[in-house]
């Protein structure tokens, strides 16, 4: 905690910056979704575990807890908490041969957010799809997009790694740019990104390949929830490099979805780029790699929205999206590591349990990665 700047005036202080933020996770691990409820989960606990969190001098006004939650730095914040919970995983003692962290990046708007001129506040996050830990957040410009965010995204990530080499990245087709493309790889990491209509001569050579010629290299068949789909992907290595309009691609790559529902049948084709040779990465490889990239949405911004009501809550003062933002991120990651698939049931089960809680967030555990 004492490398997070306290903005607060020295004299006076009267409560710790420490047990503040302890207090914050801790509640939004057990389901609190906004800063009155942080402060009602605090003032529900007994004496002696208000003393455990570090409030031996009472406990502080919801207005207190508040205020200087929204002064906080929330990139500082977003990096402490996912090395903090870095430090809780438990290491992989066995992985397959061609193992490689696969980092999904992906934006949110949080539309209870509205600033004074009716924008909203646009987050952009990078999860480790292996653990569940979104391990950066930044907030994006409100008069700009996605892509300045990009950079400043990866120095987050790398700062809580301590190195990007032969990591992976994955993200939508608003970041298959070339500048994301030079930024990656001159970090020694890689990129699995998706070609559309932004990139139109790109896309157009990517569909423009033989692909009818090229063998199906991997196909998945899934079941469930009355739909059946099938995803066929094909893959090759582009041996001119200038003959694709994009740099440091290895590998084109187009994968088919076929879905049947309720007796109708539809087929979507998606066309990609991989900076990782087929010796690196097999189609099958490629396969499940592509489908990681809806991990950020589906195990993430989903559970905020559903579970944590993030698009109902109307924080909007300084910091105060972001830092609520990055508090959820790291409850879902809490319960991730810890095995739980379903993350209201382990938010009411913290809830019933806050000596627990409290016990196991407080707790030193020696890191393990």
């Amino acid at each position: 905690m004492s490398v997070i700047p306290d903005p607060r005036d020295p004299h006076g202080v009267r409560y710790p910056l420490a047990a503040l933020l302890t207090v914050a996770v801790c509640a939004v691990l057990a389901g609190a979704t906004s800063f009155a409820a942080i402060a009602d989960w605090l003032y529900d606990l007994d004496e002696a575990d208000q003393q455990r969190l570090g409030f031996t001098r009472g406990v502080p006004a919801g207005t207190t807890v508040w205020r200087l939650l929204i002064r906080l730095d929330a990139t500082v914040i977003s990096k402490v908490l996912a090395g903090w919970l870095r430090t809780r995983t438990q290491p992989v003692t066995a992985r397959p041969r061609r193992y490689r962290t696969v980092i999904a990046v992906d934006g949110k708007t949080l539309r209870g957010a509205r600033l004074p001129d009716g924008r909203q506040t646009h987050l952009l996050s990078a999860l480790d799809t292996s653990t569940g830990i979104v391990l950066a957040q930044v907030t994006v410009d409100t008069k700009s997009n996605e892509i300045p965010a990009f950079a400043p995204l990866l120095d987050a990530v790398e700062a809580v790694l301590g190195s990007l080499t032969d990591v992976l990245f994955v993200a939508d087709a608003l970041h298959t740019q070339t500048g994301h493309a030079e930024q990656i790889t001159g970090r020694g990491a890689h990129l699995l990104l998706q070609a559309k209509g932004n990139q139109p001569t790109l896309f157009a050579q990517l569909k423009a390949v033989p692909w009818a010629q090229i063998p199906v290299g991997d196909r998945t068949r899934d079941r469930g929830h009355g739909r059946k789909e099938t995803r066929t992907i094909k893959a090759v290595t582009l041996h001119t490099p200038g003959g694709i309009a994009f740099s440091h691609a290895q590998q084109a790559v187009r994968i088919t979805r076929t879905r049947t529902t309720g007796g109708k049948t539809s087929r979507e084709t998606a066309y990609l780029i991989t900076s990782l040779p087929a010796a690196d990465a097999q189609p099958a490889d490629l396969q499940k790699w592509a489908r990681a990239e809806w991990l950020i949405e589906n195990q993430v911004h989903n559970v905020r929205d559903v579970t944590f009501r993030e698009d109902l809550h109307q924080a909007r003062t300084g910091t105060g999206p972001a830092i609520m933002a990055t508090l959820r991120n790291t409850a879902i990651g809490w319960h991730r590591i810890h095995g739980e698939p379903n993350i209201a049931r382990a938010t009411r089960r913290a809830d019933r349990r806050s000596h627990d809680l409290i016990t196991a967030v407080t707790s030193t555990y020696p890191r393990t990665q």
